[in-house]
């Protein structure tokens, strides 16, 4: 019987004007599916317009110019359904999603479906869930104790995966998606009698177990950040942008 890891999977990222899920928009998306390990990756990608400046720092990472984006990119309205329904598709079809932080790139979604939809991301999954893998948490939690820092492209180091053209939204999420195929098999014997299903709920658990961590951490550091528990997706908050 073929794992998960070994099976059918989708991959989702953004590239953003910034980091804040409640203000920031999305600049590019792209959707990403592989029918199994090796075979030819089918890729949607949206360029979009997001009607406000983008900073140069945002630039800086994923090279996209606020220029190049007013000429080229399309109104953020219909990419965001477009977005939510191919996400639904595959949930649909049983593909689990990967999303590299799932929280910040599903919550601006999210966000952005309410900004310009009068909708939610909630409301596309009412019938059929959506079924989340995150290398960050699942990494995270399998390998709690190793040091350092655990960006994309740190994952992609230790896991030895490439990661051609980082901060384009195709290539970073076929990237994250290579991640959880190589730590499906990297720890098979704890991974493989646990179906999506069972991941993502137990993901959920790991992830509010490691941002309390980090709470304690900042506030003993003296930080007032705060860390959300919320896996994958984080609730709204009455003045959200």
């Amino acid at each position: 019987m073929t794992t998960w890891y070994e099976g059918p999977l989708a991959a989702f990222d953004t590239e953003t004007t910034g980091v804040d899920v409640e203000t920031d928009r999305i600049v590019s998306a792209a959707v990403v599916v592989q029918d199994a390990p090796g075979t030819r990756p089918r890729i949607s990608r949206w360029l979009v317009n997001p009607g406000v400046p983008v900073p140069e720092a945002a630039t800086a990472v994923h090279g996209l110019t606020e220029e190049h984006l007013q000429h080229n990119g399309r109104w953020p309205a219909p990419v965001v359904y477009e977005i939510a329904e191919q996400l639904a598709e595959h949930a649909a079809l049983g593909r689990p999603l990967v999303v590299m932080n799932a929280p910040f790139d599903l919550t601006l979604l999210d966000r952005e479906l309410r900004r310009h939809r009068a909708s939610s991301l909630d409301r596309w999954f009412e019938s059929v869930p959506l079924r989340v893998l995150d290398p960050r948490v699942l990494d995270k939690h399998l390998d709690r104790y190793r040091k350092g820092r655990r960006t994309l492209t740190d994952l992609c180091a230790h896991y030895e995966v490439t990661l051609q053209d980082a901060h384009d939204a195709a290539a970073d999420a076929l990237a994250a998606m290579e991640v959880v195929r190589a730590l499906g098999r990297r720890f098979a014997a704890r991974l493989e009698r646990l179906s999506p299903a069972d991941l993502h709920t137990l993901q959920a658990n790991w992830h509010a177990a490691q941002a309390r961590g980090l709470q304690a951490w900042f506030a003993r550091s003296g930080s007032e950040e705060v860390v959300s528990t919320e896996w994958p997706l984080r609730p709204e908050l009455p003045a959200a942008a």
